[in-house]
C-alpha cells in the first residue's frame, strides 16, 4: 500500500469535475480581450451570491449574458486574476458570468444537494429557479453594456443548475443548453442506476465535495488523507458500505449519512426529481448528452424527453455524441479508448451546434439549422438528424436460448430445464473494467467502450450471440431488458450488456478483431423490480420476471457484426456488491453476504430477451 498524495488526488478531482470548459481560450487571450469585475448579488430573501464577471472590452456593441451557475467554484477569485473561457464562444464576444451556488465558496446560505424545486414559491421562499431568476434580473439591470438577453449553460452539476434556471424562467432568459444534467441520483443519474449504488464514484466524489464549511472560502477542502490502492481491491477490502463511516469518513460527510438513512426510493429522493417540474418553458432548450456519460446519460435523455412532453410548443431540442461526461466540451471527440469516430466531434458540437444555438438565440445572428434531434451513430460514425427521438422504427425482441445463442426468434420449447445458470460470490465479483486505476482516480472514462473479453470467459458472466448479421441493423431509441431469473438468495442484481463484436479478421488494426465493444449497459437491484419504494424479495428457486431500461442508444451492428448480450449479477466497483439477501445495504453485516445461485431461463413460459426498436 501506498500513502496517498492529497494534492495530486485533488488535481485529478479538479480536472474531473470542475472544469466545464476544457478546450478553453487561453489565459492571455481573455486578459487582452476581456475585463474582470466581482459583485454580492443580493436573492430575494437577503442572501448574497458571488458571481466573477467576464465582459469584453470592446464596447463599440452590446452583448448578451452567458450564465454558469457552479458548486464547484468559480475560481480564480480576485479582479485581476482570470480564468480561461470556451474558445469558440470566448472569441464570438459574450459577457461570461459565473456563480458560486449558494452555500459554496464565496457565497452565503445553505448549501442543498439538489435543492429541492419549491411550485408556487411565495415571499422569501428559495430555490435554484428563483436564485436563477435574481441573479438574471440583477444582471441585466446593472452589468453595463449588455443586450438584455441572457443564456444559461452548464455540465453535470452545473447543467443541473441550467435546467431549473429554465423553470419560472426570467423574462430575458432566452436561451439554456443543461449539458448532461442531473435528474435523479437514484433511479439513473450518478449515485444510483435502478437503485444500486454508485460506491466507487461516490465514495470519491464526496470525500471532497461532501466535507461541510462554516464560513466563505476561496479553497477547496482537503480529502481525507488514508492509505488506498488499486480501486477493486480497495473496495473489496472495504467490506460493507458501513465500514465507509468505520474506516475513513467518520460521519464527517452529511451527505452521505442522509444517503445512508434512505436506502429506499422514498420524499428524500422523489422530491430531488426534477422531471416533474419542467413545465411552461419558455427559453429555447439545448439539451446535450454523451452516449458514452456513465453519470447523467439519464438526466440529458429524460430532461429534454419531459420538456417535450410538457411543453410540446417550446423550442426543444437535443444533442446526442460519442461522448463521455462532459467530453463534447473538453475534448476533440474523436475517439474514447481504441473506438475511433472518424472525426473531431467535440470541435463540430462546439463550432456547429453550440455557437449557433446561442448567436440566434441571444444576439439574433445567422440560423440554427438544428434539427428536434442531432445525433451520433456510433456504429458507422455518422450524425443523423430526426424530427423527433426517438424515432419511429419497428419494435423486436432479441431472445437469448440453449447454446447461448441469440436471436429475434421465439423460444418455442416448454421444458422447465432451459435455463443457464452461476453463482455469484461477493467475494469475487466481476470487474467493470479491465483497467487497474487508484481508488480514488474516479474512473477510466473508457470503460463505456471497453472491449468485454476480458470478463467473458468468467464463469459468472453469462454471453449470448447472434450469427454474423447478414444486413446492417441500426438500433435507435431505448433498450428494455426482460429477463426470467431465479436466484437460491432473497435479493441479486442484474447487469445486461449489450455489445458490438467485431469480425475475428480483417480489421486494419489487430487488436480490433474480435472485439466486444460495449454498447450499452446497466444495472438493476432485484428488490426494487417492481418498485423501487417498496423492495420485495425473490422466493428462492421461483422463476421471476425483472424488467429494466438500459438507456437509449444510436447504433449500427455492421453487416458481418454479431450482437452480444452477456448477463453478470456485479460491476465492480463501479457498483456496490448486494448481499444477496433483502437488507438495508448501508448497514449489512460481513455475514450478510453469501453466494447464491442464479438462473436465466428461455423457456416458451420464460422467454428471457431485450426489446429494441430498429430503423427500417
Amino acid at each position: 500500500m501506498k500513502k496517498v498524495n492529497r494534492i495530486f488526488l485533488t488535481a485529478i478531482f479538479i480536472t474531473l469535475l470542475l472544469c466545464g470548459n476544457l478546450l478553453p481560450q487561453d489565459n492571455s487571450y481573455v486578459k487582452d480581450n476581456y475585463k474582470k469585475s466581482e459583485f454580492r448579488i443580493p436573492m430575494r430573501d437577503g442572501v448574497k451570491l458571488f458571481v466573477s464577471v467576464y465582459s469584453p472590452k470592446n464596447d463599440s456593441v452590446k452583448y448578451p449574458i452567458l450564465l454558469w451557475r457552479t458548486p464547484y467554484s468559480c475560481n480564480p477569485y480576485g479582479a485581476d486574476k482570470y480564468r480561461r473561457l470556451p474558445k469558440e464562444l470566448a472569441e464570438e464576444g459574450f459577457i461570461f458570468v459565473y456563480e458560486d451556488v449558494r452555500g459554496k465558496f464565496m457565497s452565503e446560505g445553505e448549501y442543498v444537494n439538489m435543492r429541492p424545486y419549491i411550485p408556487g414559491k411565495t415571499g422569501k421562499q428559495i430555490d435554484e429557479s428563483s436564485d436563477a431568476y435574481d441573479t438574471i434580473d440583477w444582471l441585466v439591470n446593472n452589468i453595463p453594456n449588455n443586450n438584455g438577453k441572457v443564456g444559461m449553460f452548464g455540465i453535470s452539476y452545473p447543467g443541473f443548475y441550467a435546467a431549473m434556471g429554465a423553470i419560472d424562467a426570467h423574462p430575458a432568459l432566452a436561451a439554456v443548453s443543461p449539458q448532461a444534467p442531473i435528474a435523479d441520483w437514484f433511479i439513473d443519474d450518478d449515485m444510483h442506476h435502478h437503485g444500486a449504488f454508485s460506491l466507487l464514484m461516490s465514495f470519491d466524489f464526496f470525500s471532497v465535495f461532501g466535507q461541510p464549511h462554516d464560513s466563505l472560502t476561496t479553497s477547496w477542502p482537503k480529502r481525507f488523507e488514508f492509505e488506498t490502492k488499486e480501486a477493486y481491491q480497495f473496495f473489496l477490502e472495504l467490506g460493507s458500505l458501513k465500514n465507509v463511516n468505520e474506516k475513513y469518513f467518520h460521519h464527517k460527510i452529511p451527505f452521505w449519512d442522509e444517503m445512508s438513512s434512505h436506502p429506499d426510493y422514498d420524499k428524500f429522493w422523489k422530491i430531488r426529481n426534477t422531471l416533474p417540474h419542467f413545465r411552461n418553458i419558455k427559453p429555447a432548450v439545448l439539451t446535450v448528452g454523451g452516449w458514452y456519460d456513465s453519470e447523467d446519460l439519464y438526466g440529458a435523455l429524460h430532461t429534454y424527453a419531459s420538456i417535450e412532453d410538457k411543453n410540446p410548443d417550446a423550442v426543444n431540442m437535443i444533442v446526442m455524441g460519442p461522448w463521455a461526461h462532459g467530453g463534447w466540451a473538453r475534448t476533440s471527440g474523436a475517439s474514447l479508448g481504441d473506438i475511433e469516430f472518424g472525426s473531431e466531434t467535440g470541435k463540430t458540437f462546439r463550432e456547429n451546434i453550440q455557437l449557433p444555438f446561442f448567436k440566434y438565440f441571444l444576439k439574433n445572428e445567422g440560423e440554427t439549422h438544428l434539427p428536434e434531434a442531432k445525433m451520433f451513430n456510433t456504429g458507422i460514425n455518422e450524425w443523423r438528424s430526426f424530427d423527433e427521438w426517438p424515432p419511429e422504427g419497428k419494435e423486436k425482441k432479441l431472445f437469448i436460448g440453449k447454446n447461448h445463442e441469440l436471436g429475434f426468434d421465439e423460444p418455442v420449447s416448454t421444458s422447465a430445464e432451459l435455463y443457464d445458470e452461476f453463482i455469484s460470490d461477493p467475494k469475487n465479483p466481476v470487474p467493470y473494467t479491465s483497467v487497474k486505476k487508484n481508488a480514488l482516480g474516479f474512473y477510466p472514462k473508457s470503460y463505456m467502450t471497453e472491449d468485454q473479453r476480458f470478463v467473458s470467459d468468467r464463469k459468472d458472466v453469462l454471453v449470448y450471440s447472434t450469427k454474423p448479421l447478414e444486413e446492417n441493423i441500426t438500433v435507435a431509441g431505448g433498450i428494455d431488458a426482460d429477463l426470467f431469473v431465479s436466484t437460491t438468495g432473497t435479493d441479486a442484481d442484474w447487469v445486461v450488456k449489450v455489445i458490438d463484436v467485431f469480425p475475428d479478421g480483417g480489421n486494419a488494426d489487430e487488436k480490433m478483431n474480435g472485439y466486444q465493444m460495449l454498447v450499452r449497459g446497466d444495472i438493476m437491484r432485484g428488490k426494487y423490480r417492481n418498485n423501487y419504494s417498496e423492495p420485495e424479495q425473490f422466493c428462492s428457486g421461483e422463476p421471476t420476471e425483472v424488467e429494466f431500461p438500459l438507456q437509449d442508444i444510436l447504433h449500427t451492428f455492421k453487416k458481418g457484426h454479431k450482437i452480444m448480450i452477456q448477463i453478470q449479477s456485479s460491476w465492480f466497483p463501479f457498483f456496490d456488491m448486494n448481499p444477496q439477501i433483502v437488507t438495508d445495504i448501508y448497514n449489512a453485516k460481513e455475514i450478510d453476504f453469501q453466494k447464491a445461485t442464479h438462473k436465466v431461463y428461455f423457456s416458451k413460459e420464460y422467454p428471457s430477451s431485450i426489446k429494441v426498436n430498429i430503423l427500417e
